[in-house]
């Protein structure tokens, strides 16, 4: 290869991963700011225990926040379920979703972890960590999750859509992440997003039971015994002395399957594009990104024409 040909990669490669690096540290900053406010406002403090409208109003303006901050940078994803839609819908490559999924999965941890540490000992127990109602069996709660993150994947894609609107999808998917609280929170506290739930458990020491077949048994009302479990959400107190199990598919499996579902009802129902199957695998790949890139680069590269310079040929043409 020329050594002109070598710098020009080398350029494009520079470019790609600047673009890439953003976007990577976007996704991170948005959801650990999400998860900071979100599960936040669901610390059970003894004074003021949190309700239902209170978490699902935080969650929305979390949403809107981090969208808006976001959305040009990376697509402000903030979500796994969300990147593996894009992905189904190749909207986004292999690589780079599984570079996103990591960077939320950090950012989640190290927003539970700020959280954690500010928070008074006796109200950071359990950190809000997702669990499941004792009267929901782990089926309903997957259908759930499922239903849940399907019209929150249904939104964003409907409100990032350059063919439906050019305009913030910030109000609009924060509106339907408030939606799911509003419903989800008396069956799993609501999820939606394995990275809300992620990085919560891994904090507290609970990262097994986000895996593992496990229960917990109150003995007492929630948040009044120092170190026994006991669920976030339940801001009428009816819970106490009652059981809850955490099933490992609930938090993954119910918003992942979700999330697929919906990339194919709005992508290939809905509103199907017009992509080639070549055109898809190149998306897969990696491929078009560089192809872009290099789309870029001449036009960057072209020398910009001189006023003066405009002016002269225009007196030369008269002559």
């Amino acid at each position: 290869m020329e050594p002109g040909g070598c710098g020009l990669a080398r350029r494009l490669g520079c470019r790609l991963w600047m673009a890439i690096s953003k976007a990577l540290f976007a996704e991170f900053l948005a959801t650990g700011l999400y998860v900071f406010f979100g599960v936040g406002s669901a610390m059970r403090w003894p004074s003021a225990l949190p309700s239902v409208l209170q978490i699902a109003i935080t969650f929305n303006l979390a949403t809107a926040m981090v969208v808006q901050v976001t959305w040009k940078t990376s697509g402000a994803h903030v979500n796994p379920a969300v990147t593996l839609a894009f992905l189904v819908g190749s909207q986004i490559s292999l690589p780079r979703a599984v570079a996103y999924m990591a960077a939320q999965l950090a950012g989640a941890i190290v927003g539970a972890a700020l959280l954690y540490g500010i928070t008074p000992g006796d109200i950071r127990e359990t950190l809000a960590v997702n669990v499941v109602q004792s009267r929901v069996s782990a089926g309903q709660a997957v259908a759930v999750e499922l239903v849940l993150t399907l019209q929150l994947v249904l939104c964003v894609f409907a409100s990032t859509d350059s063919r439906q609107t050019s305009a913030s999808p910030a109000a609009m998917i924060g509106t339907s992440v408030a939606l799911g609280h509003l419903i989800g929170v008396y069956f799993t506290g609501c999820s939606m997003n394995p990275a809300r739930s992620f990085g919560p458990a891994v904090i507290v020491g609970k990262f097994e039971v986000h895996w593992l077949q496990g229960s917990w048994e109150t003995k007492s009302a929630p948040g009044k015994q120092a170190g026994v479990p006991q669920p976030p959400y339940d801001p009428d107190g009816s819970q106490a002395g009652a059981h809850f199990s955490l099933p490992p598919q609930i938090f993954w499996v119910g918003p992942l399957t979700g999330a697929v579902l919906a990339s194919l009802i709005y992508n290939f129902i809905l509103f199907p594009d017009t992509k080639t199957l070549a055109q898809r695998l190149a998306i897969l790949t990696g491929t078009s990104e560089m192809e872009k890139v290099e789309g870029e680069e001449p036009q960057k590269n072209e020398p910009q024409s001189n006023p003066g310079d405009t002016k002269m040929e225009n007196m030369f043409q008269i002559a």
